[in-house]
């Protein structure tokens, strides 16, 4: 049931955005001033975790409240394989296999709230099984324009122009929608860019940034080349357009000497691209007055390597892979504040439900944030997140304001099994390129046994989804 002081919640995420390619986060150049605006009328978390930082893992989780483990694989998605090659879903699966416990959006229903979810999905159920009143989505592989889109389980239907710019409308008249209709509501937008393709984008933003604005991170050699880097490249460029359907003006790249740098000056302005959208979302719930009353929280799904350590895409514990913008403002919320806390993905169920006024539930373990958010506390006594690492069967670490501590899988006991050993751990502030291991050396933290023994009882304690045989597709003929 719903109460007159329950906020409504706007749960922004962007897909594949480093924190270090922001403004507020320090970049000298890239303009991103929706992001400050946000963080200047809130709170700043100064170290953002993505929990699994793989798209569809870390947004089953965002949505479940629960780790990747619990509510679905720990993979990007289930793969079908046709002809000999691996076909990624275009749309989710039929049932409930994953996410089959009680989610956020299912919970926040229960406390009076209508739920929407626009944009990008990627998440092995359709959102009205898992709680959804109201949504659109794109197919799962990307396109920033010619996308098809469902709304509601309707015909699919391919809007003119840009998904992102479509996407923008569509929530911009969801909130119209709210403001007359008065029932708090949450709302899950999701922004694809600056994910890839990158080419696939309105001029101004590909023309935006030139390599002297690139800040090139100290742990990218770029006299080395990435290993099969020009399809890496093209991959970035086009996504799909190229690794599947090898389309004509994909197969090769913008200009002879094309690099590193050219590829992260692009990153750069789909990262405007996403700020302006933001932009529109936060002046629409101005023009509708519903800014008074309404959470607002900028994340991303996780990272992006960009050439690190000669790695491409996310997938790792690294602060390049796993450290991602975090922001949020709204009632109750103290403003112009840069937090020490360790903030996650999955503590953000917990968060607003505190908000809402409704109960966790004990499948939920995130930390809840809200003594953080209205300043009572600087920070909580658990000041850490896992991350789960699938990056070439990594492992386990925790994240603290300062270390990085991992295990990796015991390839001889075999995954999921985690090594009884600490094998990596960086201290990101005096190295923040994590170039120096301190394992087995003198500089490791005081703490580490305690650091290692969490990766323990996260390990026992956090229960693995058993799934059946996956089911391809559902039919919307």
């Amino acid at each position: 049931m719903s109460t007159s002081n329950q906020p409504n919640i706007v749960y922004v995420m962007c897909d594949e955005l480093r924190w270090c390619e922001t403004a507020c986060y320090g970049h000298p150049h890239i303009k991103t001033p929706n992001m400050t605006r946000l963080a200047k009328a809130g709170v700043r978390f100064e170290v953002g975790v993505s929990n699994c930082p793989v798209c569809m893992p870390a947004r089953s989780l965002a949505v479940s409240g629960q780790y990747a483990r619990s509510c679905s694989t720990g993979g990007n998605t289930a793969i079908k394989t046709v002809q000999g090659k691996g076909i990624m879903p275009q749309w989710p699966s039929p049932g409930r296999d994953h996410l089959p416990n009680q989610t956020l959006p299912e919970t926040l229903k229960n406390a009076g709230y209508t739920t929407a979810a626009i944009g990008k999905w990627h998440i092995e159920n359709w959102p009205d099984v898992v709680g959804f009143d109201h949504w659109i989505i794109p197919a799962v592989q990307h396109a920033n324009s010619a996308q098809w889109y469902c709304e509601n389980g309707g015909e699919l239907f391919s809007p003119p122009g840009y998904g992102l710019d479509f996407e923008a409308k569509r929530v911009g008249e969801y909130l119209q929608q709210r403001k007359a209709d008065g029932t708090p509501f949450y709302l899950y937008y999701n922004m694809s860019p600056p994910h890839m393709p990158l080419m696939d984008a309105p001029r101004k933003y590909l023309e935006m940034y030139s390599r002297d604005d690139v800040v090139v991170r100290g742990n990218v050699d770029l006299s080395k080349p990435i290993e099969n880097q020009t399809d890496k490249f093209l991959t970035y460029l086009w996504d799909y357009r190229f690794y599947r359907d090898q389309l004509p003006y994909t197969l090769n790249l913008p200009h002879d000497g094309f690099d590193l740098v050219d590829l992260t000056a692009l990153y750069m302005g789909l990262t405007t691209w996403v700020d302006d959208a933001l932009g529109q979302l936060l002046d629409n719930l101005e023009n509708t007055g519903l800014a008074e009353n309404t959470v607002v929280v900028f994340t991303a799904d996780h990272g992006d390597n960009l050439g690190s350590w000669g790695d491409m895409g996310k997938g790792r514990w690294n602060d390049e892979s796993a450290r991602v913008p975090m922001m949020v403002a709204g009632p109750g919320v103290v403003s112009n504040t840069v937090s020490n806390q360790v903030a996650s993905l999955l503590d953000w169920a917990p968060t607003f439900l505190s908000m809402a006024g409704a109960t966790t539930p004990s499948h939920m373990p995130g930390k809840d944030l809200t003594a953080v958010l209205n300043g009572d506390v600087a920070e909580l006594e658990q000041n850490y997140a896992i991350i789960e690492s699938t990056h070439l069967s990594q492992g386990v670490a925790v994240r603290t304001p300062q270390y990085v501590l991992g295990r990796y899988y015991d390839k001889q006991a075999g995954r999921p099994n985690i090594h009884d050993q600490v094998g990596e751990c960086f201290d990101t502030i005096a190295d923040p390129f994590s170039l120096n291991n301190l394992v087995g050396t003198d500089l490791m933290p005081s703490n580490w046994q305690e650091l290692s023994q969490i990766i323990t009882d996260f390990d026992k304690a956090t229960p693995r989804l058993e799934l059946p045989e996956y089911k391809f597709g559902r039919s919307l003929a």
